[in-house]
């Protein structure tokens, strides 16, 4: 049985002054909800230095705080037997791939038939894991690449990893218009002060870093490879239209759509009906929590992807 709570110590960042309590450790313990931290403070279970504090105290950097992570014994989720495309797995770890519109935790309209659904079915263990194991999170409608921990231990050890950036995770991205070149976007992010589903670039945002680069060039679009230094919701794709490449399909960031010139009406029609963002996790890297050492796991583009990829090259051979 796992022990009834496991003690968090964890040293505030000076860059996280200004935010709520509640939200720095959620972002400082992504294995535990936003919901069941505010419980902890509640309770009494969340210390600052040292003293008792409230979920909308605001941090000022620099804090030491000790989170008395009281674990449920078992989460009251049900176990369903659905498919999973498991890449790799072991004592400590799971690597799968996800593919497109599969919701990874049960919700308000997403009861059932979700990746935590799935993963406790596979393993009966993992109800003793917070949210079944699951280290990482990728859009519902990005394919590809997530790290499950099959204990405690092993997911304590990949979330500080993952704090830390040694998690690399690369991703393929479709991306409208034709790079000349790739680079870096070093541009803070934080949720658009209008359009709450959306996020945007803002200078008081958080830092968040995209390293990106030409993997095929075609005629108005690019197949680009993009590797994550920071972790912000939507990232990638609030980088990406920032530069000007939106990803293909994505439906907060991508406005209108642009065809080659002179496009045959099943490209056309291809790009019309794509209708999730064209982008894929597909590759991480990261350090096995058993044995220490640097470990890669690729998973292959889906076949969506593939096959607006062979349209655009297609494209690309008849027009020269």
């Amino acid at each position: 049985m796992p022990p009834k709570f496991q003690t968090h110590r964890l040293d505030l960042p000076p860059d996280y002054a200004g935010r709520r309590l509640d939200q720095a450790l959620a972002q400082l313990l992504p294995q535990y909800s936003r919901s069941r931290i505010q419980k902890w403070i509640e309770e009494g279970a969340v210390l600052v230095n040292g003293l008792p504090v409230r979920a909308r105290d605001l941090v000022t950097g620099g804090e030491t705080a000790t989170v008395e992570a009281r674990l449920p014994k078992e989460i009251g989720i049900k176990a369903e037997k659905l498919p999973l495309d498991i890449v790799h797995q072991d004592a400590a770890v799971i690597i799968l791939n996800r593919p497109p519109g599969v919701v990874v935790h049960p919700g308000a309209g997403n009861p059932g038939k979700t990746l935590q659904n799935a993963l406790l079915a596979h393993d009966p263990k993992l109800k003793r894991v917070p949210r079944a194991g699951l280290v990482h999170r990728i859009d519902k409608d990005t394919s590809g690449l997530l790290v499950v921990a099959r204990t405690i231990e092993a997911q304590a050890a990949l979330v500080a990893e993952l704090a830390e950036h040694e998690i690399e995770r690369e991703y393929l991205a479709i991306c409208t218009g034709a790079m000349t070149g790739g680079g870096t976007v070093d541009k803070p992010i934080d949720r658009h002060r209008s359009h709450r589903l959306k996020f945007t670039v803002r200078s008081d945002g958080r830092e968040a870093v995209t390293h990106y680069r030409i993997e095929k060039r075609f005629r108005q679009h690019t197949l680009a490879r993009v590797r994550l230094e920071t972790g912000r919701t939507h990232q990638i794709r609030v980088h990406m239209e920032h530069v000007g490449y939106p990803v293909v399909g994505d439906p907060l960031y991508a406005g209108r759509k642009r065809y080659p010139k002179g496009a045959t009406q099943q490209l056309r029609e291809t790009l019309e009906n794509f209708r999730r963002q064209a982008l894929h996790a597909a590759k991480l890297t990261l350090t096995h929590p058993k044995s220490g050492k640097r470990v890669s796991f690729e998973a292959p583009l889906p076949d969506d992807m593939q096959g607006l990829i062979d349209m655009l090259q297609q494209d690309m051979d008849d027009n020269g």
